[in-house]
């Protein structure tokens, strides 16, 4: 079962679609990203309207991570659109795309476990609250965030810089992170990445859920929800979790459904790329009550410029 980066695409382009399979594809996939988009868009809109939302930690780094999601929505959905278009495009390209694509896809773990501590902090720790989340220190997490990862993909992109021979950065490819990054020594480093990564966020998510479930079982129902909010963190970040085992699953498809391998892919881009953009609106967006009373009139198109904000906050 072992299937380089090469075979797959090699049996990806004896296997593609005919005309009617790729236009159906390309419009779900397409209307299922506008869709969040437009979703996403709103709870971005509300956010920058009404003070009551940035001036609140919680809300920065919700929003954070809607903005994230719309950028790996928008790139991911590119990337598929291209590969029915024009199928390989050139390397520069390339390496403006997967880079922005994978910033995006290992931000939001980060995201999420910083999310999952501003909750532990606000239902076990209240009175240091203000003091521990301010504004400030939630967007200087928020870069750190960002350098974080930038450490984990920046090198990747600097090896094959290296590497690379100055024929390759004239050549058209099938824009793959495995394809554009094929160093061995690279796939090894993303691997042990990816490892480090996920355990320091399940254990700050196992750590933060059993803290808030202990404080649940005798506390107000703003614990209870809190502790609801850490578990939709937890399978947001199982779906996140499906983008590292891509290619082990690429290629188990590949052995298990060779006759279906493009509708594999297919099922599984749906599954690993699109679903989980679309768990963060349900967690604040659709949960959080003074989002919700917002949103129902920007949906409804019946926006009033008269609402108090902060008398919404405290109802």
């Amino acid at each position: 079962m072992n299937v380089s980066s090469h075979d797959n695409v090699s049996i990806t382009l004896t296997s593609r679609d005919n005309f009617n399979a790729a236009v159906t594809k390309n419009f779900i996939v397409l209307a299922l990203g506008l869709t969040i988009n437009y979703i996403n868009g709103i709870l971005i809109h509300t956010f920058n309207k009404h003070q009551v939302f940035y001036v609140n930690p919680r809300y920065i780094l919700f929003i954070h991570l809607v903005v994230n999601d719309m950028i790996q929505l928008t790139v991911t959905i590119t990337l598929f659109i291209i590969s029915y278009i024009f199928y390989k495009i050139n390397v520069p390209l390339c390496c403006l795309l997967i880079p922005l694509a994978a910033f995006t896809t290992e931000n939001t773990p980060l995201n999420l476990a910083v999310m999952a501590v501003e909750c532990y902090i606000a239902v076990c720790l209240p009175l240091r609250h203000a003091v521990l989340c301010t504004v400030k220190k939630t967007y200087i997490l928020i870069g750190f965030i960002w350098v974080a990862v930038s450490m984990s993909i920046l090198p990747d992109l600097f090896v094959m810089l290296a590497t690379e021979p100055r024929e390759f950065f004239y050549s058209n490819i099938f824009c793959d992170r495995d394809i554009l990054f094929r160093n061995p020594l690279i796939i090894k480093k993303r691997n042990v990445s990816y490892i480090v990564l996920l355990v320091i966020v399940w254990l700050t998510l196992l750590y933060t859920y059993f803290k808030i479930l202990f404080a649940a079982k005798a506390a107000d129902g703003d614990a209870k929800k809190a502790r609801n909010t850490i578990l939709l963190h937890g399978f947001q970040l199982l779906l996140c979790m499906l983008t590292y085992i891509d290619p082990a699953l690429k290629r188990a498809l590949l052995e298990w459904f060779p006759k279906s391998y493009s509708n594999s892919l297919f099922v599984c881009y749906i599954i690993i790329q699109i679903l989980p953009r679309f768990v963060s609106p349900i967690v604040y967006g659709l949960r959080d009550q003074t989002f919700r009373r917002y949103l129902k009139r920007y949906f409804l198109c019946t926006v009033s410029t008269s609402i108090n904000p902060q008398k919404t906050f405290f109802n």
